[in-house]
């Protein structure tokens, strides 16, 4: 059994995608850094913390099991759906920034989707533990069945299932996209609607929420770029 390599291992099309993902990825990373510590530096209005908005926006959605946390590290924001627990990195929980408000009603809006049953949520809370195996084992065995296609002709099945644990994680990656839009989605409108932030500061909300979205877009089409990759070098055998 014999694996069609295509291009081999130099700069084929499928590599020069990989780098263009690892680019945009980088570029989408230092634009969120970016934006996050401009609209971190402008005061919103009213005077409200990242903690307070987060509280009001739960209990005026009549959710009154979800805790806000403070939690350590920069931009470590997330809501843990498992304990229902709404953790706001130091730099968003006691902040009046624009930037702040907008990362803790993004996270609020994820904790929303919870109460509500939001579908995409839900699956992808379900593909957790699939794409963390999926992740762990891809690699390894993609490699150990190179070694023994080169050796004895004979990994041909354990490259397979490498390249279909990979596609796991993939798929999870794509997956985290309309979760994480219409996390965002719900942030500005609340942000609006309950007056938390006035007409000429959601602009900068916005733009903070925006750069944040485009890393998990950057994640998904470095993700799919690698899978296209593996496909194209092991995918096509000829016996």
């Amino acid at each position: 059994m014999y694996y069609g390599y295509g291009y081999g291992f130099g700069l084929d099309p499928w590599y020069i995608l990989v780098i263009i993902a690892f680019i945009f990825s980088m570029v989408a990373q230092a634009k969120v850094s970016g934006t996050f510590n401009k609209y971190s530096r402008v005061r919103n209005k009213a005077g409200f913390t990242g903690a307070q908005v987060a509280a009001q926006m739960l209990q005026n959605a009549g959710i009154y099991d979800v805790t806000v946390q403070r939690v350590a590290g920069n931009l470590t924001d997330h809501y843990d759906p498992r304990t229902k627990t709404l953790r706001l990195s130091q730099s968003v929980y006691d902040s009046t920034s624009v930037a702040a408000l907008g990362v803790a009603a993004h996270e609020t809006g994820h904790a929303i989707q919870h109460d509500v049953g939001y579908a995409p949520l839900s699956l992808r809370s379900m593909f957790v533990p699939l794409a963390n195996f999926g992740s762990r084992l891809a690699m390894p065995l993609i490699i150990i069945g190179f070694l023994f296609t080169s050796i004895s002709g004979g990994g041909g099945t354990l490259i397979t299932l490498g390249i279909l644990f990979f596609s796991l994680s993939v798929a999870f990656t794509l997956i985290t996209l309309p979760v994480e839009f219409n996390a965002s989605s719900r942030a500005i409108r609340l942000l609006e609607e309950d007056g938390f932030l006035a007409s000429d500061e959601i602009g900068g909300a916005k733009k903070v929420l925006s750069a944040a979205a485009m890393t998990y877009v950057a994640a998904a089409f470095a993700a799919v770029a690698q899978l296209l990759r593996l496909i194209a070098i092991f995918g096509r055998r000829d016996d």
